[in-house]
């Protein structure tokens, strides 16, 4: 089996942000793998383990990033390739994955349902498309029987099971499964395993950005009796305008 696990290098999700010249202040700044990248390569990992064969991880961005390539291959992953380019938007991304996998004959390529920091959750979709696979997501739950796979989805009010033929891309969430911590053995060997960076593919632009903002902070908490519904419903009405 042959697995592409496709990771995004974003700001802990704990980290405070600021903007500077209408571009993220990354001073300070921490960087780890998308969390729920995080989700898709310790499922990829669980079945290489179970079933054999190798665990590929990708990644869309420039030198900065190969900290987070490198946990991946610590987890678990047998090589990685790094698309040396910025992530200009989502289907920049899902072209530069798809001019590498095109030709490399996997059976799976999984990522997470979106990344933590433009949460677009567009990437799986697109890559799928234009791979003429079948895409999934958010996938919850991922076994393979031979040239099957079987997955859970989330939707709306609950759960919808799908069977499809390999090959496919899925964009995963907990509890397909647990987060793996690399321990000292896979860093060390992390050190030795191939990294390969490669130039990007041509895309034309198709989005641009105006601005970005920090969310306006919370406002003042109004506590309200409980008894007093009467008063508690003209706020929401007059002052939240949520009814």
């Amino acid at each position: 089996m042959k697995i592409l696990v496709c990771i995004s290098h974003v700001p802990d999700t704990t980290t405070k942000i600021k903007f500077v010249d209408n571009k993220l202040d990354t001073n300070g700044v921490q960087f780890i793998i998308g969390p729920y990248d995080d989700f898709a390569l310790a499922r990829a990992v669980e079945l290489k383990e179970a079933s054999g064969g190798t665990v590929t991880v990708l990644n869309v961005g420039t030198v900065d990033t190969e900290p987070s390539i490198r946990k991946a291959l610590a987890i678990g992953a047998d090589n990685a390739v790094r698309v040396d380019a910025e992530p200009t938007d989502s289907l920049f991304v899902a072209k530069q994955i798809v001019a590498h996998a095109a030709s490399e004959n996997y059976d799976m390529i999984l990522m997470g349902r979106e990344s933590s920091d433009f949460n677009s959750g567009l990437v799986h979709g697109l890559v799928g498309e234009l791979l003429g696979w079948p895409s999934i997501a958010p996938a919850m739950k991922l076994d393979v029987d031979g040239s099957t796979a079987k997955l859970s989805r989330e939707i709306e009010g609950g759960h919808e099971d799908v069977e499809v033929q390999l090959p496919f891309v899925a964009g995963c969430q907990e509890p397909i499964a647990e987060w793996k911590i690399p321990n000292m053995r896979g860093i060390m060997m992390a050190r030795k395993k191939p990294l390969e960076v490669v130039e990007a593919v041509a895309v034309e632009g198709v989005t641009a950005y105006q601005s970005f903002e920090l969310p306006e902070e919370k406002g003042e908490c109004k506590m309200v009796d409980a008894d007093q519904m009467d008063e508690l419903v003209g706020l929401l009405k007059n002052e939240a305008r949520v009814l």
